[in-house]
């Protein structure tokens, strides 16, 4: 079973983007991680627990297309190798599962797959921020 946890879109502006998502759809920043060639902020509301991601690109200068704007959907799962193994069993062709650390600790362990028409779709181990 599947959890929708978030979806990331891309933003040049981060400050104005913040204030935009808090003024219209009342979304607060959860958790920020900044690394140093991009920050990652996670909105949510009390409303409910899926959470819109931002990323900022630290050092790009110029607008999104909605070609490269829209990042991935993601969803938790409670075993992340045996979904892997279940997707690859299902020919979706899923990436390898990957760690990711933010200042020595684990962030998330994840795969993606991407659907027929070309969106990808996270599967992140649930645990951490993520369970």
């Amino acid at each position: 079973m599947t959890k929708l946890i978030h979806t990331m879109i891309r933003v040049s502006d981060l400050t104005k983007s913040l204030a935009f998502y808090d003024q219209t759809l009342e979304l607060k920043v959860k958790n920020q991680y900044v690394f140093d060639d991009f920050t990652l902020t996670y909105l949510g509301n009390d409303s409910s627990d899926f959470e819109l991601e931002l990323t900022y690109n630290h050092n790009i200068n110029q607008e999104y297309t909605h070609g490269d704007g829209y990042g991935h959907i993601a969803v938790s799962v409670d075993d992340i190798e045996s979904v892997h193994k279940k997707m690859a069993a299902l020919n979706t062709k899923p990436s390898e599962v990957t760690t990711f650390h933010h200042q020595s600790e684990v962030l998330a362990t994840f795969f993606f797959i991407t659907d027929p028409d070309g969106y990808k779709i996270e599967f992140i181990q649930r645990k951490g921020r993520f369970a």
